[in-house]
């Protein structure tokens, strides 16, 4: 089985094919901590493709923080209840603290994934940090010092905006999203003969005049609406928006769009067929038998 089929047992489809990025990025030699930039559109997709990449590299420690999500600890002021005097103590680690720590420990006996969502709601001087840990290995904490094995450890970055630039630049970027490079799809995948390859060229027009490419599981749902359900070009739309995720809907009603539309439903009537009914005026033929 390969990655893009493994990614998609994991739960992200995608027509793109990751083996060579990410053979580029563990056959480098990087001087620190290996890292990977997940970026894309905006969404919840790339940490979908994070976790799916933990999954079907089979890392036994996955670590997982948001940063939208933490909240400081504020440092606790303890009242003696005699003299009235008050004692603050030292807040708790942060849960970004506690989760390299955790990451480095891991990393010394097995291999290990740590995915740092949300980057852009962290503080720069996290990224700062993180920069300055992926370089030496090295992280200090409120819990203490500890130091990664680059050899095991994958620090997976995540940001709606643009990291520090420093990070960056030591980071390989992937792009992960629905709609990467197109599949050709071939009538013989889905049993269909040489009868289908209009409808198949069609459909392909047809995805790009609205943008999309359609994963091999989308395809085969619009496919089935096809061949059994849809008849006209309303269908055609609700089916399509149904089944691919992230398609707008005011694309399949764009004017340019219509011709495209108009050609699949004339190549699926030549495919099926058009079931013609013929209505029978049984009240007049009553009327002339009295």
């Amino acid at each position: 089985m390969n990655l893009r089929r493994r990614l998609a047992s994991h739960g992200f489809e995608s027509n793109d094919d990751y083996e060579f990025a990410l053979r580029l990025l563990f056959e480098a030699q990087p001087e620190g901590v290996r890292c990977l930039n997940i970026t894309g559109d905006s969404g919840r997709r790339k940490t979908a493709f994070a976790h799916a990449l933990a999954s079907a590299l089979d890392y036994p420690h996955v670590l997982y923080h948001d940063f939208s999500r933490e909240h400081a600890a504020a440092p606790a002021l303890i009242v003696d209840a005699e003299s009235g005097e008050t004692q603050t103590i030292e807040a708790a680690a942060s849960p970004f603290d506690r989760v390299v720590t955790e990451a480095c420990a891991y990393s010394e006996g097995a291999r290990v994934i740590l995915i740092l969502d949300q980057i852009q709601a962290s503080d720069f001087q996290d990224q700062v940090r993180l920069y300055q840990f992926a370089q030496s290995r090295q992280w200090s904490g409120t819990i203490g010092a500890v130091v990664a094995n680059s050899g095991h450890l994958l620090l997976v970055l995540i940001s709606e905006q643009p990291l520090y630039h420093s990070l960056q630049k030591i980071s390989f970027k992937i792009w992960a999203d629905a709609a990467g490079a197109g599949l050709e799809f071939d009538p013989r995948d889905y049993d269909l003969g040489p009868e289908a390859r209009a409808l198949f060229a069609a459909l392909s027009e047809l995805f790009r005049q609205i943008g999309q490419s359609p994963t091999p599981s989308e395809f085969k749902r619009i496919l089935s609406d096809l061949l059994a359900r849809v008849r006209s070009i309303e269908q055609l739309r609700t089916s399509l928006f149904g089944w691919i995720e992230n398609l707008e809907r005011e694309r399949l009603y764009a004017a340019p769009v219509k011709p495209a539309m108009e050609q699949v439903v004339t190549e699926l009537d030549r495919l099926v067929g058009v079931e013609e009914i013929e209505i029978l005026d049984t009240g007049a033929e009553s009327a002339d038998k009295i």
